[in-house]
């Protein structure tokens, strides 16, 4: 069974925070979701399951469409 803490999902975050700082810094908007899709599978693996490199990759895809979704949504909020 797959357990996960408060401090697992709090990654999500810190994701979003570090696309908002790299499109900040010049990377252009259309890669904002590839960068929180890679910036998730790496802290899905490194942090989250590096025991198990498979479930890390699943639940860093989750989280970087999890980030990519919430930048967007922000984005747009802030923006309208």
């Amino acid at each position: 069974m797959i357990e996960y803490t408060a401090f697992d999902i709090a990654l999500i975050p810190v994701i979003v925070g570090l696309v908002a700082l790299f499109t900040g810094l010049g990377l252009p908007k259309r890669w904002a979701p590839v960068v929180a899709l890679i910036l998730g599978i790496l802290g899905g693996t490194v942090y989250i399951a590096p025991a198990n490199v498979a479930e890390g990759v699943l639940v860093g895809l989750t989280m970087g469409l999890a980030a990519s979704g919430l930048y967007s949504g922000t984005k747009n909020t802030i923006g309208k």
